[in-house]
C-alpha cells in the first residue's frame, strides 16, 4: 500500500474508533462550517468528514506539469490574439473577438488561474482551464484552518505531517503585481466583479471571503455586481466607492448575453481607467477549443519538446465539432464519421460552459441518442474529446447526523499565479457529476508527509 493509502486508512481507522463513533466532532465541525460563511442554499461547501491528501511527490509533478501546460497555453493564446483564422476555429463570438483585441495595460495573459485535473497515482489529465472565478480557493483555506483545529486531524498529525496550502494572499500579490506593471502607484481600491444571477439575492459567499481577505490585508475591497457600475470622467465607481483594480468573476460569453461593449466595466477597460485581472484576453483560453489547438500537431510542432510531452502524456485529444478531415493517432479520419462510429470512447461538451447546452457521454447514450447529440454538435459550438476515467476515492460523508462511506469523484484544481503554481484545491462530487447532487463541494488539500 502506499504512503497515501496507509494515510488515508489510518484516518478512516481514527474516525471509526470509540473516542469519535458519537460524532460530536463532527457536528461541532458543521457549527464553525456555518459560522465561517461556509454555507451557500442552507447546504454547507464541504460535503465529506476528511481532507484530501496529496503527497509531496504528487504536487511537485503536479505542478510542474501546471506551469508547463499553462506556457503552452500562453503560446496558442498569443497566436490566436493576431490569427483572426484561429479565433474562428475557436468558435469564438464577434464580441469576444473585439474584447480580446483590447490591450489590458500590462503583459501577462493569465495572472490567476487554475486547472481542472484528475490525480491517478502517477498520471495526470487535465481537463480544463478557468480563468474566470476563484473556485475554491477561499474556501479550501478557510476550511483547512477548521479541520486543523477538529481533534481526529490532531490525532492523526502524531503519525503525518500535514502542509496547507497558500489561499487569497497568493491572489492578491499577483493582482497587485499586475496593478503596478499597468501603472499603478497607490493602494488601489479593489472591485470583485460578479453577474448576479435573477434569483440571487446575495453576494456569492466566496467572493465575500475573498473581500474579507483582502481588507484584512488593508486593501479596501467589495464584491460589485455588474448592474451597480458607474463610468464617467474617467472614473469607475459603485456608489460613493472608486474602482481602481477589478477581480473579473464573469464569464464573458454571459457578459456578452445580458450587456452590450457599452457597458460601463468595457469602456472604463478600454480607456485603462482600472486595470483588470484576468483581462477579456484570457477568455480564448476558457474555450475547450483551446484543446482542439493544444492537441493539433500543426499547431504545436514548434513547441519545445517538454511541453510536447506535456501535452500528449496529459490532455485529452479534442476537436471542435465540424464536417472535416483531422487526424487521430496519426491518422487521418472523417471526423462526423469517426464520432459516429466510435460513441463508447468519445464525449461531446458544450465550447463554453457558460451555455445552457448539454455534455453527451457516448458510453451512457444509445446510438440514436448519440445521432441527436451529434446533430446538435453540428448547429452549436461543440468539441468531442477522448473519454478520460476520473480519480475517484472513498470519502466519510456526514448526513443527517450520521457518518457513512461514499466513492466520490475527486477533481484537482492546481492554482496558478503569474505563471508559478502556488496552491491546489479539490472538489468532491458524485462519481456520476452529470446529475445534482448535495454531495459535491470543496474539500481541504494538505500536501502529506511523514514524521
Amino acid at each position: 500500500m502506499t504512503q497515501l493509502g496507509e494515510a488515508t486508512a489510518r484516518y478512516h481507522k481514527i474516525l471509526e474508533s470509540p473516542a469519535y463513533k458519537d460524532l460530536a466532532w463532527a457536528e461541532a465541525l458543521q457549527q464553525r462550517m456555518n459560522e465561517s460563511g461556509l454555507v451557500v442554499s442552507a447546504k454547507s461547501v464541504c460535503p465529506v468528514l476528511r481532507p484530501h491528501f496529496l503527497s509531496a511527490r504528487q504536487y511537485a509533478a503536479l505542478s510542474k506539469a501546471s506551469e508547463t501546460l499553462l506556457t503552452s497555453i500562453t503560446r496558442v493564446k498569443q497566436m490566436a490574439i493576431s490569427t483572426p483564422a484561429l479565433q474562428t476555429r475557436m468558435e469564438m463570438l464577434p464580441g469576444e473577438k473585439m474584447l480580446a483585441a483590447i490591450d489590458p495595460g500590462y503583459a501577462r495573459l493569465s495572472v490567476a488561474s487554475l486547472l481542472d485535473t484528475f490525480v491517478n497515482n502517477g498520471t495526470l489529465r487535465f481537463m480544463e482551464y478557468v480563468s474566470d472565478a476563484p473556485m475554491g480557493l477561499a474556501y479550501g483555506e478557510v476550511l483547512a484552518n477548521l479541520f486543523l483545529e477538529t481533534a481526529p486531524v490532531k490525532e492523526f498529525k502524531k503519525r503525518y505531517g500535514l502542509s496547507k496550502m497558500p489561499g487569497v494572499k497568493t491572489l492578491l500579490q499577483a493582482m497587485l503585481r499586475a496593478f503596478k506593471e499597468f501603472g499603478g502607484k497607490k493602494v488601489p481600491n479593489i472591485a470583485i466583479v460578479e453577474l448576479k444571477q435573477p434569483f440571487q439575492t446575495s453576494e456569492s459567499a466566496e467572493y465575500t471571503l475573498i473581500a474579507e481577505g483582502f481588507r484584512k490585508l488593508g486593501y479596501p475591497t467589495e464584491v460589485v455586481n455588474l448592474d451597480q457600475i458607474e463610468y464617467k470622467n474617467n472614473i469607475m465607481r459603485r456608489g460613493d466607492f472608486q474602482i481602481d483594480l477589478v477581480y473579473r468573476c464573469v464569464r464573458v460569453q454571459e457578459f456578452l448575453v445580458r450587456y452590450d461593449l457599452t457597458h460601463p466595466l468595457v469602456r472604463a477597460y478600454k480607456d485603462h481607467a482600472i486595470c483588470m485581472v484576468n483581462s477579456f484576453r484570457d477568455e480564448l483560453a476558457r474555450k475547450k477549443a483551446i484543446f482542439d489547438l493544444l492537441s493539433d500537431d500543426s499547431i504545436t510542432s514548434s513547441f519545445p519538446a517538454a511541453e510536447k510531452k506535456i501535452l500528449r502524456d496529459s490532455i485529452p485529444w479534442t476537436r471542435v465539432v465540424h464536417p472535416v478531415q483531422t487526424q487521430y493517432q496519426g491518422k487521418s479520419v472523417d471526423l462526423v464519421d469517426f464520432i459516429q462510429k466510435n460513441r463508447q470512447s468519445l464525449v461531446l461538451r458544450p465550447n463554453d460552459s457558460a451555455t445552457d447546452q448539454h455534455e453527451y457521454r457516448g458510453w451512457e447514450t444509445d446510438t440514436t441518442g448519440w445521432e441527436r447529440a451529434l446533430r446538435t454538435a453540428l448547429r452549436y459550438p461543440y468539441v468531442v474529446q477522448e473519454r478520460t476515467e476520473p480519480t475517484v476515492a472513498q470519502f466519510p460523508v456526514y448526513q443527517w447526523g450520521s457518518m457513512e462511506m461514499k466513492t466520490l469523484r475527486v477533481d484537482v484544481h492546481p492554482h496558478t499565479f503569474l505563471g508559478k503554481t502556488q496552491s491546489c484545491t479539490s472538489y468532491i462530487s458524485p462519481v456520476d457529476a452529470s446529475k445534482f447532487s448535495t454531495l459535491q463541494g470543496v474539500a481541504p488539500t494538505f500536501i502529506l508527509e511523514g514524521k
